[in-house]
């Protein structure tokens, strides 16, 4: 089996990252991959924000902002995880569909073209030897994280790709047999 088919067939979110994450050359090597997603008329239906450094602990007071805003009553425990969650890798990464209005590509397959750059971010992460979790929550939808990420009306979070390099072994992953999930008509 090609060492590419390996990786594809062995990637899984890693439980915990650490630092290193990409170069920044590397990041446009990751981001190089999204451009070749799926595109239906060439709308390219993405764009992407990298938060490092510094700047994750600004991103961590929004998120408890965000909670504080969904539940004004959240303990100190909600709170700090809320806090923290983007110190859990050195780089978070978030996928933004750009929607468009157009006659023959819809939103939702807008929205999946830019999973798919999602998912190639990933794969490549690990082509790199990094690893990657993707986050989603209450967070990828209120509107006052997409303000703060300087979203514009026509803009969703997709996926909060953490990025980093992978802290002790991999996660043991049940064996699946394609033949539960592959049908022929």
């Amino acid at each position: 089996m090609s060492d590419l088919l390996q990786r594809l067939q062995t990637r899984n979110s890693a439980p915990r990252l650490v630092a290193p994450a990409p170069s920044p050359e590397q990041l446009d090597e990751l981001v190089q991959a999204a451009l070749r997603a799926p595109d239906h008329a060439w709308l390219r239906p993405w764009r992407f924000i990298a938060i490092e450094g510094e700047r994750r602990e600004d991103f961590g007071e929004v998120l408890e902002r965000c909670l504080l805003r969904r539940d004004p009553a959240a303990d100190s425990s909600a709170r700090e995880k809320a806090r923290s969650a983007p110190l859990r890798a050195p780089l978070v990464l978030v996928v933004v569909a750009r929607l468009q209005e157009h006659p023959k590509v819809p939103a939702d397959e807008q929205r999946l073209s830019a999973g798919c750059a999602a998912h190639a971010i990933l794969l490549a992460a690990e082509a790199l030897d990094y690893a990657g979790i993707w986050r989603t929550g209450n967070a990828a939808f209120d509107p006052y994280v997409g303000s703060a990420l300087g979203l514009e009306s026509n803009e969703e979070v997709v996926a909060f790709l953490y990025l980093g390099t992978r802290d002790g072994n991999p996660k043991n992953l049940p064996a699946l047999n394609p033949a539960d999930f592959l049908s022929r008509w």
